[in-house]
């Protein structure tokens, strides 16, 4: 089989990847879970068929978004603290990129429409040798990815 063949042939890793919102990086990110893009379906009976259930799309699920990193003061959580706050209340662009070897796109995620919805701090423990991470995640909106 050749790769004209629909077959992929070549494989990313995962730890390579760009973060930015409103077309412009934040911070240095260690962990990004993107969004589930599920859909909510209806089960329609037909008389007399017995065998199965239609399943017919409606609606796409929310979803949301979840990035970590080092703590630290940053533009991206001032816009988490403005909203909860109620100072200002903004949606933006979040777009995820994933790499190549030569640092180029060879994936991206567009999420619009994204807003803070949650922040977890960091678990401290003296014990440990470890770098203070929190969690922030954020309701989509539209997302579309791009090959």
């Amino acid at each position: 089989m050749s790769a004209s063949d629909g077959i992929q042939t070549n494989v990313y890793p995962g730890y390579r990847f760009v973060v930015a919102f409103e077309g412009m990086p934040q911070a240095a990110f260690t962990e990004c879970e993107l969004p589930v893009l599920e859909w909510d379906t209806e089960e329609v009976m037909e008389g007399g068929l017995n065998t199965y259930v239609h399943l017919l799309p409606t609606r796409r699920k929310p979803s949301r978004i979840t990035l970590k990193n080092g703590v630290g003061a940053s533009p991206l959580f001032r816009w988490y603290v403005n909203n909860i706050t109620g100072d200002k209340f903004e949606r933006k662009k979040i777009t995820v990129s994933l790499l190549n070897s030569q640092l180029q796109p060879v994936m991206t995620w567009h999420v619009e429409s994204a807003y803070p919805v949650k922040w977890t701090g960091p678990q401290l423990n003296t014990s440990e040798n470890s770098i203070a991470i929190q969690s922030l995640e954020f309701a989509c909106g539209d997302v579309t990815v791009e090959t």
